[in-house]
């Protein structure tokens, strides 16, 4: 027996108006029951004579209306073609994101799928999120004409979207926000001081909120300008441990063959506890080059000058490297590991640095969900021991984050993330050894 939608059915769940020409021609159809009704193939013809006409609120409520067909290759074919219509006759690429994570949540092999995903994230601005897709659609070959896709996206990574931006907005309670010592005094070569509660370790229930906007317009065929505002901060009902950061970045992204290198000019200020901590600017260089059609290349680097206004000793510079590899190991797993230093210097060398760590990822797609497991290990050391301290500054950090993120539940193109993070420093010097426990929940984007 042929699937059937009641016409009636499909104009009940119309979202926008439906023109009276659509309406009439579908209206004509054969029908043996009192109400009109159209079986799949009819309505993806309907579909099709809608856009034809120009009416793509029609076409969408008809594309909608098939997506909730029990048949999982019907609703994939509604999906998809709901999609590229989307993107393609009305510029609605994070929509058309949507519907086709929606594909890949039931149907991960869906490799031409995987790829239009990566297109999606391009036009958006999502570079990394594109980097990783094309290299999860060509985990097990791709058919010719598909190859052909991916190599023409992939070398147009810098023809992106020439605005956009993300959000991320959490309930983030926290054993240690403060990242304090939770001993309650300070062991110095004059004795042990008191420490005042402020200084010592807080628990609290935050306001977690990261985002980013972006402006990006071409200068070359093969290099855009990109200008980057991003902040994140950590709101607390005790305001002197509010912690807000804001980074301003412009610069030249080339590609050169395969290559994707991004020049910027950075400031960034720093407030803690409602003043402003430190200020810095310098340069970033990022260098991503493909190893095989499975893995990449990552290389990062950055010098700055820092302006900490607190504590004059401790203005300097700092220089940073990092080299890291991602793979996929297949459609919906993959991972990554990075090792990384940096060396900073001070007017005081007790206050001058020199530290290096290794972090690891891994991520694993379950269905409509994403997990993703990621350590680190950093050692630090100070040049020299601090006058009121017994020991010169040596630190062992430990960290480790869980994070889900559940698609099956939305909220327009958020998702609820879920995240739970550990964090261990083991210092000489006993106001920075501490230990943390903080979780967030809350809606990220979920394309």
């Amino acid at each position: 027996m042929p699937k059937s939608l009641s016409l009636l059915a499909l104009l009940a769940i119309v979202t926008a108006p439906v023109s009276q020409a659509a309406v009439a021609q579908v209206s004509a159809a054969p029908s043996t029951e009192p109400s009109a009704s159209l079986t799949a193939i009819e309505l993806f013809g309907f579909a099709d004579q809608a856009i034809a006409a120009g009416d793509f609120a029609a076409a969408e409520v008809a594309y909608r209306a098939l997506s909730g067909d029990p048949d999982i290759e019907l609703r994939t074919e509604a999906r998809f073609r709901l999609a590229m219509m989307l993107a393609d006759r009305l510029n609605r690429h994070r929509d058309a994101a949507i519907e086709l994570r929606k594909i890949l949540d039931e149907k991960p092999d869906a490799q031409r799928v995987r790829v239009e995903l990566a297109r999606m994230q391009l036009m958006i601005g999502n570079t990394g999120q594109a980097e990783r897709e094309f290299r999860a659609a060509q985990v097990r070959g791709l058919p010719p004409e598909v190859e052909r896709l991916v190599r023409f996206y992939a070398n147009a990574l810098s023809a992106t979207k020439p605005l956009g931006g993300s959000l991320e907005l959490a309930v983030a309670p926290d054993s240690n926000i403060n990242r304090a010592t939770r001993s309650d005094t300070l062991g110095t070569i004059i004795g042990d001081f008191d420490l005042d509660e402020d200084a010592r370790a807080q628990s609290g229930i935050g306001l977690g909120l990261r985002a980013q906007g972006y402006f990006r317009t071409r200068l070359s065929e093969n290099a855009r300008l990109l200008v980057r505002l991003s902040g994140n901060s950590d709101v607390y009902r005790q305001s002197q441990f509010n912690d807000l950061a804001l980074s301003l970045q412009a610069g030249p992204e080339l590609v050169s063959g395969k290559d994707r290198i991004s020049l910027a000019l950075v400031t960034t200020w720093r407030w803690f506890g409602q003043e402003l901590y430190s200020s810095a600017y310098g340069a970033n260089v990022e260098w991503r080059h493909p190893l095989g059609q499975r893995s990449q290349l990552n290389v990062d680097g950055s010098v700055q000058r820092v302006d900490n206004r607190l504590n004059p000793l401790q203005d300097g510079s700092t220089l940073a490297l990092g080299i890291g590899i991602d793979h996929a190991f297949s459609e919906r797993f993959g991972g990554g590991i990075q090792v990384q230093g940096q060396r900073m210097t001070a007017r005081d060398p007790g206050y001058a640095l020199a530290s290096g760590g290794v972090n690891g990822y891994l991520f694993r797609e379950l269905g409509s969900s994403t997990l993703a497991l990621s350590l680190g290990y950093n050692r630090l050391e100070a040049d020299a021991r601090l006058f009121l301290y017994p020991r010169r500054r040596v630190d062992d950090r430990f960290t480790a984050a869980l994070s889900g993120t559940f698609r099956r539940v939305r909220i327009g193109p958020f998702a609820p993330l879920l995240r739970l993070r550990y964090e261990r420093n083991k210092s000489t010097v006993e106001i920075y050894d501490f230990n943390r426990i903080a979780g967030e929940a809350g809606l990220s984007l979920a394309l």
